[in-house]
């Protein structure tokens, strides 16, 4: 009987162990590495439409506050925060907000902005009205 507690504890510290050291190595990517989620330049326009860097459409939360994002936990693991790099500067409508968190998140005429976890190639918009919360960011109108 203690031999199958011992081996039940070393499975679990050798997982603890596998998870601090993966949890550990990530903020230390390559120089050059991609960091999804995270831009120094402005989101553009693209065909109406806002888009990231890698032309991934951006979306507003109606529980969102201007210049508030309320999207934590959960949500932002379903709904990424665009996040601005260190250094990234915001100008016309557009803004850095910073997070419940402390991190800084890329806005949209003070609206947060969001990917959505199920668009998986540029243009898509499978977030678009999701539970009559998030909403598209179009060139033709912001409403809130």
């Amino acid at each position: 009987m203690f031999e199958m507690h011992r081996n039940s504890l070393l499975r679990a510290l050798a997982l603890i162990a596998v998870t601090a050291f993966l949890f550990i190595q990530a903020p230390f990517a390559p120089a050059g590495a991609a960091v999804v989620g995270v831009g120094s330049a402005q989101p553009t326009f693209h065909g109406g439409i806002l888009v990231d860097g890698q032309g991934m459409t951006l979306y507003t939360f109606a529980k969102d506050a201007k210049g508030k994002s309320n999207c934590t936990g959960m949500c932002a693991s379903h709904w990424p925060p665009l996040f601005a790099a260190s250094g990234a500067s915001a100008s016309g409508n557009f803004s850095i907000i910073s997070r419940p968190d402390g991190s800084k998140q890329w806005a949209y005429k003070g609206w947060p902005l969001y990917r959505f976890k199920k668009d998986a190639a540029p243009g898509q918009e499978k977030g678009n009205g999701f539970k009559g919360l998030w909403s598209v960011v179009k060139a033709s109108a912001m409403t809130h």
